[in-house]
């Protein structure tokens, strides 16, 4: 909730100061030639991600580079529809593969210490544990 706010609250901050820079007519502009675009990426995604494939089939990139630029992409078309200044900044950057590829290796880092937190078994002190469990054999021949 509190993101949601941070996002409406910037959203709004950004839209005022260029609306009020570059005046009504061109903010109406905008808005329309950006949902326009949104629709275009969106309509014309397949190819990227056909591109994106054959890359990866290729090697020239992982296959976690591969899901990261097709969502990215497909965010970043779904902002530039959003009616915005702030969507439409942070949608155009998501088309390009260096933002992209820079904000997935930082979430990839995240994710793997936050992963390697969870999935690691010993806490501190208990590594240096063996556990042992003894059987005992009654022998009733006695």
């Amino acid at each position: 909730m509190i993101y949601f706010l941070l996002y409406l609250f910037l959203e709004i901050l950004v839209s005022v100061e260029i609306s009020s820079a570059i005046g009504p007519f061109w903010t109406f502009v905008e808005v329309i030639v950006s949902a326009i675009a949104g629709l275009l990426l969106l309509t014309n995604f397949r190819y990227t991600f056909f591109e994106n494939m054959r890359a990866m089939t290729e090697g020239d990139i992982s296959v976690e580079t591969f899901q990261n630029q097709n969502m990215a992409a497909l965010i970043g078309a779904l902002l530039l529809i959003v009616p915005g200044f702030l969507t439409d900044i942070v949608g155009i950057l998501l088309q390009f593969g260096v933002f992209t590829n820079l904000l997935a290796t930082k979430l990839a880092r995240k994710q793997r210490k936050k992963s390697h937190v969870e999935t690691n078994p010993f806490h501190e002190g208990e590594a240096d544990v063996i556990d042992v469990e003894i059987i005992e054999h009654h022998d009733d021949r006695r």
